[in-house]
């Protein structure tokens, strides 16, 4: 396409990678050369940065499959049909409050068993192969 270009100069590539690949790509580079150079309350804040960029790496990942179970479980669980995922889980959580659906129910219990360990494996993958 168009445009001024320096003498030299290679084009754009015609594709961006995903946000993920991105993101762990920044996170990779700090670990590997801005962490070992810091120490003390820099470095600290360094390593909740290299956190959040994981977590969010995972989160892009991992999301939405998670949230894709998480939604046809619901629909099993409650008949339901073609409600969104949020309010699925507020009509989970009114048929709970309104004592229709017991705690503990065998198919709540798996419900609510394979969201945790999603979650997990997005915010805690760690805490969750541990368990």
């Amino acid at each position: 396409p168009g445009g001024w270009r320096a003498p030299g100069a290679k084009a754009m590539p015609a594709f961006a990678p995903p946000a993920a690949t991105l993101l762990q790509a920044a996170a990779d580079d700090l670990e590997r050369d801005v962490l070992p150079a810091l120490a003390g309350l820099p470095r600290y804040r360094v390593r909740i940065v290299l956190n959040v960029l994981r977590l969010v790496t995972r989160e892009l990942e991992q999301g939405p499959a998670a949230d894709a179970a998480e939604r046809e479980r619901l629909v099993a669980l409650l008949d339901g049909g073609d409600e969104a995922l949020p309010e699925l889980r507020a009509d989970l959580a009114a048929r709970i409050e309104r004592g229709e659906l017991p705690l503990d129910d065998p198919a709540l219990l798996a419900h609510l068993t394979a969201g945790l360990r999603e979650a997990l494996a997005i915010d805690s993958p760690s805490w969750a192969h541990e368990r």
